[in-house]
């Protein structure tokens, strides 16, 4: 099942023919995985061509249809919807500060009951 996740997930071009044929398979026996599969790939567009403006076309075909998994994932879309158009529109990232975030957060798991703030600190100034 993981190899059929990370098959709709990936770039169909990326596929190599065995497993595109296998997929297609696949989608041909279960309608509800292949439509959900079309809508995995037109969000996956949505992200990579920063189209953020029109993740509210994207929103309402999803609610037409009848795959309850995805309403869930629509419905928390909708919660911060600004944020979330923002992120698929603009260009900027907090990628860097996050993997700083998780370096220090490693680094403080690490040390836990080992040693007092004075040296956490210094192996959080060595990392940076």
């Amino acid at each position: 099942m993981r190899d059929v996740a990370s098959w709709i997930t990936r770039r169909p071009d990326r596929l190599d023919d065995d497993q595109a044929q296998r997929l297609k398979q696949i989608l041909v026996r279960c309608p509800a995985l292949d439509r959900t599969a079309e809508h995995v790939r037109a969000f996956a567009e949505l992200m990579n061509d920063r189209r953020g403006q029109d993740l509210g076309q994207w929103m309402d075909r999803v609610q037409a249809d009848d795959l309850s998994a995805l309403h869930g994932f629509v419905n928390g879309l909708g919660q911060d919807l600004d944020a979330v158009v923002a992120g698929l529109s603009l260009r900027y990232s907090s990628g860097a500060v996050e993997g700083h975030n998780n370096k220090i957060k490693m680094i403080k798991r690490q040390m836990f009951g080992r040693a007092n703030f004075d040296l956490l600190r210094k192996r959080v100034l060595l990392a940076a």
